[in-house]
């Protein structure tokens, strides 16, 4: 498929001015492909002559062609380009029915039958180019259009769109004309949807998913509608512009690649935000940030919208900060930033420190495909952490005076970089240009280090940096408590901009300095050696759990640079997550020590030890919370003691009585979680998998099952899952990758050793046949993470080099060969 080249872009854009679709869409045509007819009026712009320009479609089949009523030759197409020549200036219609193909992968119109009723659902997902597997289009976005849909679909069936539907019978159904929106925007989803509808502020809101789930929505449908009012009405105080569209439809879909996609009035999430099994406070308040995310690019990104994909840090940053900030405001979540620190920011700091970082705001996006590798930590972590910092150095009132002024310039049209800047400066005097030199156009974290001198009575504080970004943080000193030495009580909280003018007089010694106290800016920071010896003491004693959040990052920080060994992390969590109360603390240490020290940063040798380290460390969460007073964090030990299993005989025991002792019961996603480490142990079977499938046939069991297969210790079921993963393409999306969550595992490395050679070609071939969503799997998913070895690292560059594998496993590949030699060197940093 040809990618679009931002001068193509522009160069339409310069010609067209495309004005109206109307888009019927026949969705009874079969199980394999579906009819699209396309109807596009539009303007040739051009001053003088005819001009050329293309139209994109991928069909299975282009049954017919016409422009301004004369037939065009289908077999023109080319790849996905249709050209279209010698168009004299003024109006024209062009209109292209065709066969499409429904797809597997989550890309264009992805069809599902949900293995629990046999119901089948279908809906799009067209972002980033993947509108012409559903539509002929003009195919970038800023060439926005109003849209009319009709959709044929099955009796029984429900269809939603961008709009209002309106079933006008014989199984045809009509959406309300839409606005001026961007192709990548359109959105249907269809099937025999459960729905609770209700109305906020006079639209109607409605939230809906597939009838499987029907109860499960049901359970927690009051709680998803609170969210979605309390946001939809911040939103409102916070932005002079109100809520563009006419409806606002909250659909839950199945096999979903992202978190949740902002088609405007028809936002579509991942359906397993319908909780079917018990879930954690810090979950709920993830899908409560999800929800506030996406409502937020009603305004920047569907309102307002990015000319060209260089800008979708605009999207992305924008909803990613307004997220967290609103779910903090408007919900009882009010701990979001916590969450944020722990889980989002270390994405970022991660992703900027490889070889395929690139600045939040880039200058060198030059096709789609170059575009679709931006959908990364640093346009979301990284560029909501420096819009967080821009609003700590703006004030917030500034802010959003700038954001409004943004609207009000931008409404239902396209806006770059330099125009959102533009419009901050017309709100402030502050020089937001150099601002956004510094944050916006480079790359790599900047360290802080703090350096404290002087007498006792009269220290100075001096913070050190490496980069050259301005930063203003705000740094906490803490003494310890006279009364409970493992307790640490704030002395002083004191604001500082970096570079320092001159050191900062800060009186007598603190026990413990916290630089960036409050998380407000991005970098990573280091302790002084007298605060290092505090923190291996009382990091527990510390109040606040954002202050704890910033220091657990610190510390995860230094391990993966070498400067703190990995076994000393084990013994600073060992000894104060026990006392830790803020889950997404908990989760977020035990995560990272399981999933990256034991698995990948210390030795094969001194995996058993880091694993009993985990496993103790679990056991002493579970006896804390046997009172039932705190069943999250309850919930999260337990899932964590059963990955950290090295033996099978304690959650055996659990999945034979359906229960931990004191709680709780084993639901299908805790029982899935133990079968899955028992087939790792070699402590479980086929039957006992066909079993529990059987009790469990939903489509998340079959994943189960996928899972759990894959991860037996069989050469048989290892070339089966080899086999389903790579020489067929049989597997949905998700399907793949659950096998491959199964596949490769630490504690069968001589099993599967013949495998990683075969993975780099393979990979390749199916990221060629199946493109980028499958690719990103491969690369995400199936990657050999736990064999750390030089063999597999230049395997893995052999590759690069030569096989010249699509860009989107490109990417995946260099990330992971880039994280797979920082495992190395922190090997080698731990046994020195």
């Amino acid at each position: 498929m040809s990618v679009l080249t931002r001068d193509e872009a522009q160069t339409r854009a310069r010609l067209l001015d495309v004005h109206h679709y109307a888009i019927d869409l026949d969705l009874t045509r079969g199980d394999e492909t579906f009819d699209s007819r396309t109807a596009i009026r539009f303007t040739v712009r051009a001053d003088e002559g005819t001009a050329d320009t293309f139209v994109e479609v991928k069909p299975a089949q282009l049954r017919s062609v016409t422009l301004d009523g004369q037939p065009l030759d289908p077999t023109a197409l080319d790849e996905n380009r249709l050209a279209l020549k010698d168009l004299a200036p003024g109006e024209h219609e062009l209109r292209v029915e065709a066969a499409m193909r429904y797809s597997r992968t989550g890309e264009g119109m992805h069809r599902f039958t949900d293995p629990a009723d046999g119901e089948t659902y279908v809906y799009t997902q067209l972002f980033l180019d993947d509108v012409q597997r559903v539509y002929a289009a003009f195919d970038q976005p800023d060439l926005k259009a109003v849209f009319d849909l009709t959709v044929t679909a099955p009796e029984g069936w429900t269809v939603l769109a961008n709009g209002v539907t309106e079933d006008t019978g014989q199984g045809r159904w009509k959406a309300a004309t839409t606005p001026l929106i961007s192709t990548y925007l359109v959105a249907v989803a269809a099937g025999p949807w459960h729905s609770v509808r209700t109305e906020h502020r006079g639209l109607p809101f409605g939230i809906h998913c597939r009838r499987s789930l029907a109860a499960h929505l049901d359970t927690d449908a009051d709680e998803l509608l609170d969210v979605t009012r309390a946001c939809f009405d911040r939103y409102h105080e916070k932005f002079d512009e109100p809520y563009p569209f006419d409806s606002y439809d909250q659909a839950f879909v199945p096999e979903f690649n992202a978190g949740a996609m902002e088609n405007p009035g028809l936002v579509t999430f991942r359906d397993e935000f319908v909780f079917r099994s018990a879930v954690t406070e810090t979950q709920r308040q993830t899908r409560a940030m999800v929800i506030a995310h996406e409502m937020a690019h009603m305004w920047f990104g569907d309102l307002v919208t990015l000319r060209w994909w260089d800008d979708i840090w605009l999207n992305e940053s924008f909803a990613e900060y307004m997220g967290y900030q609103t779910t903090a405001e408007a919900t009882r979540f009010t701990d979001t930033w916590t969450d944020f620190g722990v889980t989002r920011k270390a994405w970022g700091y991660d992703a900027d420190q490889r070889p395929s970082t690139h600045p939040v705001a880039p200058e060198d996006v030059q096709d789609t495909a170059s575009a679709l590798l931006n959908f990364d930590g640093i346009s979301y972590a990284k560029g909501a952490s420096a819009l967080r910092q821009l609003v700590a150095w703006l004030g917030e009132k500034d802010f959003l005076a700038g954001i409004n002024i943004h609207f009000e310039r931008h409404r239902f049209a396209n806006a770059s970089l330099a125009d959102f800047i533009d419009s901050l400066a017309a709100a402030t005097d502050r020089d937001v240009h150099a601002w956004a030199d510094a944050w916006l156009r480079t790359t790599g974290v900047d360290t802080l280090v703090p350096s404290v001198t002087g007498d006792n009575g009269s220290r100075a504080l001096t913070v050190r940096r490496t980069g050259e970004r301005p930063h203003r943080i705000a740094v906490g000193l803490y003494d310890q408590d006279p009364g409970d030495e493992g307790l640490l009580t704030p002395r002083e909280r004191l604001d500082i901009d970096v570079p320092q003018a001159e050191p900062r007089p800060i009186g007598k010694l603190p026990a413990l300095v916290v630089l960036n106290d409050g998380d407000l800016s991005y970098a990573k920071i280091r302790f002084d050696a007298d605060s290092f010896r505090t923190l291996r003491e009382s990091l527990s004693g510390l109040p606040d759990p954002l202050t704890r959040a910033v220091v657990w990052n610190a510390l995860r920080d230094a391990v993966r640079d070498g400067d703190l060994p990995a076994a000393t992390y084990l013994d600073i969590a060992r000894a104060h997550l026990p006392h830790e109360t803020d889950l997404a603390l908990v989760d977020g240490v035990l995560a990272f020590a399981s999933g990256q020290i034991a698995d990948r940063y210390v030795t094969p040798e001194q995996r058993p030890a880091a694993l009993s380290t985990l496993a103790e460390l679990c056991r002493d969460l579970i006896r804390r919370t046997e009172d039932g007073d705190h069943p999250g964090l309850r919930l999260i030990a337990v899932r964590h003691r059963i990955a950290t299993a090295a033996h099978p005989d304690t959650i055996a025991a659990w999945l034979a009585d359906g229960t931990v002792p004191g709680g709780p019961e084993l639901d299908p996603e805790l029982r899935w979680r133990i079968l899955t480490r028992l087939a790792v142990l070699g402590a479980t079977d086929e039957a006992a998998i066909a079993a529990e499938l059987a009790n469990d046939p939903s489509a998340t069991g079959q994943e189960g099952a996928a899972r759990c297969r894959a991860a037996l210790p069989d050469t048989e079921a290892k070339a089966r899952a080899w086999e389903a993963m790579f020489a067929s393409d049989d597997l949905s999306n998700y399907l793949f990758t659950a096998t491959a969550q199964g596949f490769w595992q630490p504690e069968q490395a001589d099993l599967v050793r013949d495998y990683v050679p075969r993975y780099y070609p393979e990979a390749v071939a199916l990221a060629a046949r199946r493109g980028p969503a499958m690719a990103d799997a491969a690369g995400r998913w199936a990657f050999p993470a736990h064999a750390v070895d030089t063999d597999t690292l230049r395997l893995g560059q052999e590759c690069l080099a030569d096989a010249d594998p699509i860009p989107a496993l490109r990417r995946k590949l260099t990330d992971q060969l880039d994280d797979l030699a920082r495992a190395l060197r922190v090997r080698e940093a731990g046994t020195a």
